[in-house]
């Protein structure tokens, strides 16, 4: 038997963590179920059980019900026969109650209808003359030990066949002599029966909600997927088209501003250079498609030809044993080289930028440093995307990144990024 019930998307949701993406994840329907309350109500577990179909109890219930009425004997309107009639109807009513929901009834107004059930099971036996009222008696006891807890089902159960083996061992009432007493005894033994599928039933809806709890997880988990996969992708399209178009237009501002000093060397300079960034770009996006495939790229031949596309030759220098990465920590490693020159352009025209990789064995560190600007600086402000989408790809890969002005030595004025990547 498979323990496993499908979960809907609106029912016990995971809470949203803080800076999450509020939009519904593909696949999952937001809108709730109409009719349906999803919060859980304290106390009630409307789940069906596997094995437990209510319509057996109400079967068996009108079953039991349906024979008193046929073999019970004798029922009137005076005497004897009122009474047996009055204690039928409130032996099938205290009966058909086991059909009412358990977060319905409270525990104590269980307690005291099924005592009074026993007692009046206990009176049927002793006033009817014939007929089959001891199963009352059964029924009621085996749905003690399902309803209450062990202890007061037990003692219940005790009292139940105490009381009726003293109806038939006193002849309480006209009932049959011949009866034999044993038979009130062995009334309280279905409570074991009871307490069995009580046990049966709890052990069940645990591992309901161990697989439901298991479901969410996995919902949450594929969640967490989709929005880190968003987060990538987000990181991506800003590293190729937010610096290219950024260096695209530098440069036509540029071919725009000579324009009017008529100096069409520098015009055609600044239009070379765009054209340059243009097929860097192209560049950029195929590395973007290798990427998002998973195609390992080579850490050093890539990063030596990032630096020189940026006008930087011989800048890259290596320390340690050099060793090809991961595609992760590679593609890590050059988008973060990608924005420090890139940002070194932006804010440090015409300065040299110097990249260093050094390889330990447990770890690689990135390092990009460029001197002051030698040419003036375009104002604007930058979107802080950049330093943002490092401190992620790092992060993402179980390392640091530093970033800030250089104080000494002979770029002191200058700017450097360091990143630390285990691996």
């Amino acid at each position: 038997m498979r323990y496993v019930r499908p979960v809907s998307a609106t029912e016990f949701p995971p809470p949203p963590s803080p800076g999450a993406d509020p939009r519904p994840v593909p696949g999952q329907d937001p809108r709730p179920v109409p009719g349906q309350d999803p919060r859980p109500v304290p106390g009630q577990d409307p789940r069906p059980i596997p094995g437990q179909d209510p319509r057996v109890q109400w079967g068996l219930s009108l079953a039991v019900v349906a024979v008193g009425a046929l073999t019970i004997r004798p029922m009137g309107f005076s005497g004897q026969g009122l009474a047996v009639t009055v204690l039928f109807v409130l032996n099938s009513a205290a009966l058909l109650a086991r059909a009412v929901p358990e977060h319905r009834v409270p525990p104590r107004l269980a307690l005291t209808w099924l005592a009074l059930g026993i007692a009046a099971a206990a009176a049927l036996i002793g006033v009817s003359d014939s007929g089959t009222s001891y199963l009352f008696a059964y029924f009621l006891a085996g749905h003690i030990g399902y309803r209450l807890d062990t202890g007061r089902a037990l003692t219940l159960a005790a009292a139940c066949s105490l009381l009726c083996a003293a109806v038939l061992h006193f002849h309480l009432g006209p009932g049959d002599p011949e009866l034999p007493w044993l038979l009130g005894l062995t009334t309280g033994v279905p409570v074991v029966v009871g307490i069995l599928n009580r046990t049966q039933r709890r052990a069940v809806r645990s591992a309901l909600s161990a697989a439901e709890a298991a479901e969410r997880a996995a919902r949450a988990e594929a969640r967490t997927a989709v929005l880190t996969e968003r987060g990538r992708i987000a990181r991506d399209v800003h590293d190729v088209l937010a610096h290219s178009l950024a260096g695209i237009n530098m440069q036509l501002e540029l071919a725009d501003a000579l324009l009017d000093t008529g100096d069409l060397d520098k015009v055609r300079e600044a239009t070379a250079k765009a054209h340059g960034l243009v097929k860097e770009s192209l560049k950029q996006a195929q590395w973007t498609v290798h990427a998002l495939r998973e195609d390992a790229l080579p850490l050093l031949e890539s990063l030596t030809a990032m630096a020189e596309s940026a006008g930087h030759r011989d800048a890259v220098t290596v320390t340690g044993t050099v060793r090809e990465p991961s595609a992760q920590v590679t593609q890590g490693l050059l988008r973060i080289a990608q924005e420090a020159l890139t940002n070194a352009a932006r804010h440090a025209p015409g300065a040299r930028a110097e990249v260093e990789l050094a390889f330990t064995a447990a770890s690689i560190t990135l390092r990009v440093r460029n001197r002051p600007a030698t040419r003036a600086v375009t104002p604007g402000a930058g979107s802080g995307m950049g330093l943002i989408g490092m401190r992620e790809r790092v992060a993402l890969l179980g390392g640091s990144v530093s970033a800030g002005p250089v104080t000494e030595g002979q770029d002191q004025g200058g700017w450097q990024v360091e990143a630390v990547i285990p691996g």
